[in-house]
C-alpha cells in the first residue's frame, strides 16, 4: 500500500459544522459505534478511582501542577532546551505549524530520507505531516494501529485517544480485507495480529521515526511517552533519527510532577492505572549503548497556544494533558462523533483550542456546540473550566471586532450590529418600568400580528406568542378579586 497518497476524508478549517452534524445524527451506524464504546469508556473510568475522595484529591493535584508549570512557562522552556541540549538533544522552535513542517523537512532531507515512521502524535496531526511529507515523495506510516486504520481509509482521527473509535471491528474488518488482501474477519485479536504483520518490517525499514510528547520534563531534559502497543518504543529506538514533536504547553517542572499526571491521564483515558509503555527519552543512543537512535530532535510548536497564554482565563486551556475524558462523557460529541467537527481536536477541548490554532472565524460554531452540561468540566482530570471558557470564546465571538486590547484572533466573528442593536433595546426595556409596560400593553393587543417563523430556532421551536393578558394585569384583577370577597 503506497500510503504517499493520502487523501484525508474531511479537509480541515471547512465552517460547515452544523451540516456534518445533521448527517452525523442521521448515521445509526456511527451514532451506534460512539454509543457502545463511549458507555464503556466511561464505565471504566469511574472504575479505576478507589473512591471520589480519591479522584477529587488527584484532580486538585493535577491541577496544581498544571497551573505551576503554567505559570513558570517560559522560565520552564528555556531551562527545557539547556537541559535537553546538554543531554545531546537538538532542540527546534516553531510558531506556526509551516514552520515545524519545515524544520521536519530539513532533517528528513538532510539525511536523505524516504520512509518516516510515526507514532501517535496529536501534534503531527497539527501539522498535516503526512500529507505534507507524502506531497513531497517521503513515506510517513502511522504505526499507532488506531492511525493506521484511519490512514489506510484516507480519513482523519475521530478521537485523540481512540483515532479508530467511528469504526467498528466489521469495518476495519473489510478494510483491511480490501486494502491488504487479507481474510476477512471480525476478531480483533486477529486484526491487531494482520497489523502488527506489516508494520513490524516498517520499523526496520524506517530512515527517521516520529513521536509525540505526553510530558516534556524541565528538571532533567526528559522527554516522556506513554503507549501501550509498543510503537512508541520502536519509533523511538529503531531508527537512527527521532524526531519528536509537541505543543509548548507539555513542558512540567520536575519528574516527580509526572507520576500524578500519569495516573491521571491513564484512568481518565482508558480506565486502567498505568500504561503497559513509560518511556523516558533523555537523548541519543551513548557510545556503550546496544540501541537507540543516533540523533534526537525535539520540535516545540507554539500555533497559537501563546495567545491562550497571554489572557489570565483562557490560559486554562492549556492545562490539557489529552486525556479525552471530556469528549467520552460530551451529550454533543457522543452524537455526532470526531469528524463532525472538522478540525483535529474534536469534542470539548476542541471547542476551546482550536479557537487559539485556526482562529475564531474558520470555526464559529465552535463555541456554540454546546449545552453547557458541565459534564466536562466535571470529568476533566486537571478540573479546566471547559464550561465557563466556552461562554468566554462565545463573548470573544460576537464582541465588536474594533474592540480595543483584543485577545483572540478573529474577534467578533459573529458579530452582528443588527443583533446588538436588538439586546440592546431589550436591556433597556427591561430595565425601565415605563417602558416594560407600554411594551407589555402593545404586545398582549397586537399577539396576533406575531410571525410564526423567527429565523433557525423556530426550525425546531414554537414562535414565542405574548398572552392575552399580561401578568401586571392578571395579578391587578386577582388583587381586585380578593378586595371585593372582603367583608
Amino acid at each position: 500500500m503506497n500510503m504517499q497518497t493520502r487523501i484525508p476524508a474531511i479537509e480541515l478549517h471547512q465552517p460547515d459544522f452544523r451540516e456534518r452534524a445533521h448527517q452525523a445524527l442521521g448515521d445509526s451506524q456511527l451514532r451506534g459505534n460512539f454509543r457502545r464504546a463511549m458507555d464503556s469508556l466511561m464505565t471504566k473510568r469511574a472504575a479505576a478511582f478507589s473512591s471520589p475522595d480519591e479522584r477529587e484529591d488527584l484532580r486538585s493535584l493535577g491541577n496544581a501542577i498544571r497551573a505551576r508549570a503554567l505559570s513558570k512557562l517560559p522560565d520552564l522552556l528555556e531551562q527545557l532546551e539547556r537541559n535537553l541540549i546538554r543531554n545531546g538533544v537538538q532542540v527546534h522552535w516553531a510558531e506556526t505549524v509551516e514552520e515545524a513542517n519545515a524544520i521536519v523537512l530539513s532533517i528528513v532531507e538532510a539525511h536523505e530520507a524516504r520512509q518516516v515512521i510515526k507514532g501517535k502524535s496529536m501534534v503531527s496531526e497539527e501539522m498535516e505531516m503526512n500529507d505534507f511529507l507524502g506531497e513531497r515523495g517521503i513515506e510517513c506510516l502511522e504505526a499507532d494501529m488506531g492511525e493506521y486504520i484511519v490512514q489506510m481509509d484516507h480519513e482523519k482521527p475521530s478521537h485523540i485517544i481512540m483515532p479508530a473509535i467511528h469504526k467498528n471491528a466489521g469495518q476495519v474488518g473489510k478494510l483491511f480485507h480490501d486494502k491488504l488482501g487479507v481474510e476477512y474477519t471480525t476478531d480483533v485479536d486477529q486484526l491487531i495480529q494482520i497489523g502488527r504483520r506489516v508494520l513490524r518490517q516498517k520499523f526496520f525499514e524506517a530512515d527517521i521515526g516520529v513521536s509525540g510528547v505526553n510530558f516534556a520534563v524541565a528538571e532533567t531534559g526528559t522527554l516522556l511517552l506513554v503507549e501501550n502497543e509498543g510503537n512508541g518504543r520502536m519509533v523511538t529506538s529503531v531508527p537512527p533519527v527521532h524526531i519528536a514533536v509537541t505543543g509548548i504547553e507539555k513542558v512540567v517542572e520536575n519528574l516527580r510532577d509526572t507520576v500524578p499526571l500519569l495516573s491521571l491521564l491513564t484512568r481518565s483515558a482508558l480506565g486502567i492505572p498505568i500504561t503497559t509503555y513509560v518511556n523516558m527519552i533523555s537523548g541519543p543512543r551513548k557510545s556503550h549503548e546496544l540501541d537507540g537512535p543516533q540523533e534526537v530532535h525535539l520540535v516545540l510548536l507554539d500555533n497559537g497556544r501563546s495567545q491562550a497564554f497571554a489572557d489570565s482565563e483562557l490560559r486554562q486551556t492549556l492545562n490539557c494533558i489529552r486525556c479525552g475524558a471530556c469528549m467520552n462523557h460530551c451529550p454533543v460529541y457522543t452524537r455526532v462523533g470526531g469528524h463532525t467537527y472538522g478540525e483535529v481536536y474534536p469534542g470539548p477541548i476542541g471547542k476551546i483550542i482550536t479557537p487559539h490554532m485556526a482562529g475564531l472565524a474558520k470555526v464559529p460554531d465552535h463555541p456554540s456546540a454546546s449545552s453547557l452540561c458541565g459534564a466536562c468540566g466535571e470529568v476533566c482530570p486537571v478540573k479546566i473550566p471547559i464550561p465557563a471558557l466556552l461562554r468566554r470564546l462565545r463573548e470573544e465571538n460576537v464582541k465588536a471586532p474594533d474592540t480595543p486590547n483584543r485577545v483572540m484572533r478573529d474577534q467578533g466573528s459573529r458579530y452582528s450590529r443588527k443583533e446588538r442593536f436588538i439586546w440592546n433595546a431589550w436591556s433597556k426595556l427591561n430595565t425601565s418600568p415605563a417602558l416594560y409596560r407600554l411594551f407589555g400593553f402593545f404586545a398582549t393587543r397586537l399577539r396576533n400580528l406575531t410571525p410564526g417563523h423567527l429565523g433557525p430556532w423556530t426550525q425546531n421551536h414554537s414562535a414565542p406568542k405574548p398572552a392575552a393578558r399580561s401578568l401586571h394585569e392578571l395579578a391587578r384583577e386577582h388583587l381586585a378579586r380578593q378586595s371585593g370577597d372582603r367583608p
